[in-house]
């Protein structure tokens, strides 16, 4: 592998926003790694939850961008959990932890399946105020590996990584495409084989998304037209089980579209987020609000999609 191309915006974030690491179980190996950025004050900021193949900085121009506009925002990488329930219990541990009542997740992929699977978790006593669902899925049969998400824990990093690289996109792609897929096979070279296991186990074992437990929620649904891990169908059942969320299509961007079309999905970010400005659940210090500036960038979306649409 050629050497990684790194861009100054991801040395300038590690240089200056710290890597923090909680323990919140019995067990001290569960260790949850996040950046937490952005005003303190803000009591319900984004989550943001990556996938199979990612670590908490995958989502550094997102952490960048939208400090820099005033939301507080954090990123995370889980510990090792071997099923949803004690992936769940772990989340809102840490969220206690944090001192966190409501939060919205954004959920790439996996990261989207366990948002939804903790806002159902949660159900009862809600915990999560709004959901932004990046490539994600609702049921793990799409994958058709139910049967052998058991056996993952027996396999060595090297096979493990192979299936995780069997889902990378393959043939000409754009630079910042390319650069995408380079930054997250490094990401994947750091993770270790228990890491890796647990998290194809979460993506595979036999499990589905009740929707009725979550149907209340706000929901944005954020998505791709080109190549990605995610079939059409799957995009289908998502669109039929939030029927009321709001879609924000890109036309490209493959699996990993927050790194590759940051500011496209920084702006869909914000435009999720700004029905919540002015209540107790916005993710953006009010003195940072301003109303024109948002308005200008929902226009030149809106504009963006439509000569796309043409």
């Amino acid at each position: 592998m050629g050497e990684i191309k790194v861009s100054p915006d991801y040395n300038w974030f590690r240089s200056t926003v710290p890597l923090k690491k909680i323990i919140v179980d019995d067990d001290d190996s569960k260790v949850w790694s996040l950046y937490d950025a952005g005003p303190r004050s803000i009591r319900c900021p984004l989550i943001f939850l990556p996938p199979v193949s990612g670590t908490a900085d995958v989502f550094f121009q997102q952490i960048l961008a939208l400090t820099g506009w005033g939301y507080r925002v954090i990123a995370l990488q889980y510990p090792v959990y071997w099923d949803h329930l004690e992936f769940c219990d772990g989340f809102r541990k840490l969220l206690d932890h944090l001192q966190l009542d409501k939060v919205h997740l954004f959920g790439a992929s996996l990261g989207g399946f366990l948002a939804q699977k903790f806002a159902e978790y949660t159900h009862k006593s809600p915990r999560v105020q709004s959901l932004i669902l990046c490539n994600a899925f609702s049921d793990t049969s799409i994958f058709n590996q139910t049967w052998t998400a058991n056996s993952f824990w027996l396999m060595p990093a090297f096979m493990l990584k192979k299936i995780v690289l069997g889902n990378f996109a393959s043939g000409p792609l754009d630079p910042e495409m390319a650069d995408g897929i380079d930054f997250m096979v490094d990401r994947l070279e750091s993770l270790g084989q228990s890491e890796l296991a647990s998290r194809l186990t979460l993506n595979c074992q036999n499990s589905y998304v009740e929707p009725h437990k979550i149907r209340d929620i706000p929901v944005t649904i954020m998505d791709v037209f080109d190549q990605s891990a995610l079939s059409t169908e799957a995009k289908e059942e998502m669109y039929k089980l939030y029927p009321n969320a709001r879609r924000a299509h890109l036309k490209t961007g493959g699996n990993f579209p927050y790194l590759c079309r940051s500011a496209e999905v920084n702006l869909y970010i914000q435009i999720h987020l700004l029905q919540f400005h002015g209540t107790r659940y916005a993710a953006i210090d009010p003195s940072m609000v301003s109303a024109e500036e948002l308005e200008v960038q929902k226009i030149s979306l809106h504009t963006s999609n439509d000569q796309e649409e043409q």
